[in-house]
């Protein structure tokens, strides 16, 4: 029988960005050196606007001096996609596995945290689900949880950010994601209050089963 693949769970608590990057570099170097196969990271960041390797500088609906004037950090990061948000209230998650463990493919590895959010909403009672053309995971036309991604070596970072009960209102700084057409939602916005500690055991039971492999603190 497969010895099913290790992983260990790292939590945070409200960290600014780069703090968070600095966690997830001690993550890679060890999933690198095979300590482990994988690390879930899971923590909440201080308010913050990152862009993409896809761009979004032309999506910021105000300079980067005044934002960062009012106290909004504004970083350009190596991930995937264009430009988001991140502030507390929200869960962000942080992946940091070798693919070649599971399945070097980096859609995949997308498809399948998108699956992993959707079990943790459902749970919830809410019907969430994909969107053509998109990533991330919708509640109908408003996105709730977003996705970003990087690889190197088939070592991933990065992730994901499920709207919890964070402040909406920092979305307004930006054209989220660049889809100007539709827009973004959060569990409080969608009438679920649930807390933090209960959402981190739904997501590390889901990712664990999606994932196939042993999480551990």
């Amino acid at each position: 029988m497969t010895p099913r693949r290790q992983c260990v769970l790292i939590k945070a608590p409200v960290v600014d960005y780069y703090r968070g990057l600095a966690i997830q570099t001690e993550a890679h170097d060890k999933v690198g050196a095979g300590v482990y196969d994988g690390a879930l990271i899971l923590l909440e960041h201080h308010p913050v606007i990152t862009i993409g390797r896809g761009g979004g500088v032309e999506n910021l609906c105000s300079g980067i001096t005044g934002l960062r004037a009012a106290g909004i950090e504004v970083v350009h990061t190596d991930r995937g996609g264009n430009v988001t948000c991140h502030n507390p209230g929200q869960l962000v998650g942080y992946p940091v596995i070798n693919l070649k463990q599971w399945r070097e493919d980096v859609h995949w590895h997308v498809h399948a945290l998108e699956e992993v959010l959707i079990r943790v909403l459902a749970r919830l009672g809410l019907h969430a689900g994909r969107k053509a053309k998109y990533t991330g995971v919708w509640l109908d036309d408003e996105k709730i949880a977003a996705i970003g991604v990087s690889v190197r070596h088939w070592i991933t970072g990065h992730g994901f950010a499920l709207n919890m009960n964070n402040d909406l209102g920092l979305f307004r700084y930006i054209v989220p994601c660049g889809i100007r057409e539709f827009g973004v939602t959060s569990l409080v916005t969608a009438g679920i209050t649930a807390d933090m500690p209960s959402i981190v055991q739904y997501l590390t039971e889901e990712f664990a089963v999606v994932y196939d492999c042993l999480l551990e603190a």
